[in-house]
């Protein structure tokens, strides 16, 4: 349980592995079931903690609206309640935008820190696109707003060769509580955390697609450029959904990220 202002909120998450400790945070309208290519891939050097964020997966929905602090919150409240002072953070998309605000209100507890398919710094036609998108989820709901993604999210080759992973993930996406999704697409739709990015200190990894519109090598350069220990991968071909197209190269680049050489040895299926 993690304390919201009297409220208390339940998350939902999972611990596996050992070894070096980290946190994978899902991105808006998922759960921590997205991470599951990611964790097989990974190997046994990593003690894994995955969360299903508020609103999300079997996590508490309290009604709306959401702030980017809640989602803080929680998981400075989870860390506590399973006495982890210090881990590796991994967001994707909204989770990545949470890791970044995190690690600026929390920078004890967050040793690295990796950012996939994140966002910072839209321009002002991305940011009315993204309102856009926030209005129709509030007006339409899930389903439609899965219908019109699919195509951004994933390449046309996935989509393709791989109809059943394409299936279940807009079944899990559909089946979101539709206020809780629409309050936590608000936040994504909403944060920006550009200007301060400066202040991050931890080793940075910032990953992103070649061909993601959401989430563009434009604003991966930017955090790039604003954090001082970061390094940069964009990677070649692949849209926003990276985590179920190519769970093994993500897998790859954290663990050689977070782990030390000494211990970092062969990930399932290398």
């Amino acid at each position: 349980m993690t304390p919201h202002h009297g409220q208390p909120v339940s998350l939902h998450y999972r611990r596996e592995g050992g070894g070096a400790p980290v946190t994978l945070l899902h991105g808006v309208g998922s759960s921590l079931e997205v991470w599951d290519g990611v964790v097989r891939a990974t190997g046994e050097n990593c003690a894994v903690l995955r969360v299903d964020l508020r609103g999300h997966g079997r996590s508490g929905k309290p009604p709306g609206p959401y702030k980017l602090d809640d989602f803080v919150r929680d998981l400075a409240g989870l860390y506590e309640h399973l006495g982890i002072e210090q881990a590796s953070l991994v967001g994707f998309s909204l989770g990545g935008v949470i890791a970044q605000a995190f690690a600026l209100a929390h920078p004890e507890k967050v040793n690295r820190l990796v950012l996939i398919s994140a966002v910072a710094g839209r321009t002002p036609a991305e940011a009315a696109r993204v309102r856009e998108r926030a209005r129709m989820i509030r007006e339409v709901g899930a389903r439609q707003h899965a219908k019109n993604s699919a195509g951004r999210w994933f390449t046309d080759g996935f989509q393709k060769s791989h109809p059943e992973i394409i299936a279940r993930h807009f079944r899990r996406f559909i089946a979101n509580d539709p206020e809780a999704y629409s309050a936590a697409y608000q936040v994504l739709a909403e944060s920006d955390l550009s200007g301060r990015l400066t202040e991050i200190s931890q080793p940075t990894l910032i990953i992103t697609g070649e061909h993601d519109i959401g989430s563009t090598p434009r604003m991966a350069e930017l955090m790039h450029q604003k954090i001082a220990r970061s390094e940069l991968h964009i990677l070649p071909g692949l849209k926003h959904a990276l985590l179920l197209e190519a769970p093994a190269q993500i897998a790859g680049l954290i663990r050689q990220f977070i782990t030390p050489a000494s211990i970092r040895g062969r990930a399932v299926g290398d």
